[in-house]
């Protein structure tokens, strides 16, 4: 039976080719990591990146100052000091982030069995 152009679109063979591609487009999808691992070393980095950039704008500050008014050592190391301390802060500020979101993901898992 040849197909006749003016019959229009058949709805069962249309259904069928977008089962196919949305097969073949998950064949073609690359395979996601579930683990976490990926998620865990991002937020290590981010805790690493918070506590130096700490270190650094206190230490950019200070010497800033010392520049300023000619007392060298004085603001650096004061500034750098208290840029160590909110780098510290932050990045506590985020491991404790971390645990909720742990909590969270377990509770919720435990929901799920």
């Amino acid at each position: 039976m040849p197909i006749d152009p003016s019959d229009g679109p058949d709805p069962e063979r249309l259904k069928q080719l977008e089962a196919r591609l949305s097969e073949a487009k998950k064949a073609l999808e690359p395979e996601t990591r579930t683990d976490g691992a990926f998620a865990k070393a991002n937020m290590g980095w981010r805790m690493v990146i918070e506590l130096v950039s700490g270190l650094g704008i206190g230490f950019g500050i200070g010497y800033g100052l010392d520049a300023l008014f000619g007392t060298l050592p004085l603001f650096m190391m004061l500034f750098t000091l208290l840029g160590l301390a909110a780098g510290v802060r932050v990045m506590l500020r985020t491991a404790k982030e971390m645990s909720v979101e742990r909590q969270a993901d377990n509770s919720a898992g435990e929901e799920g069995r």
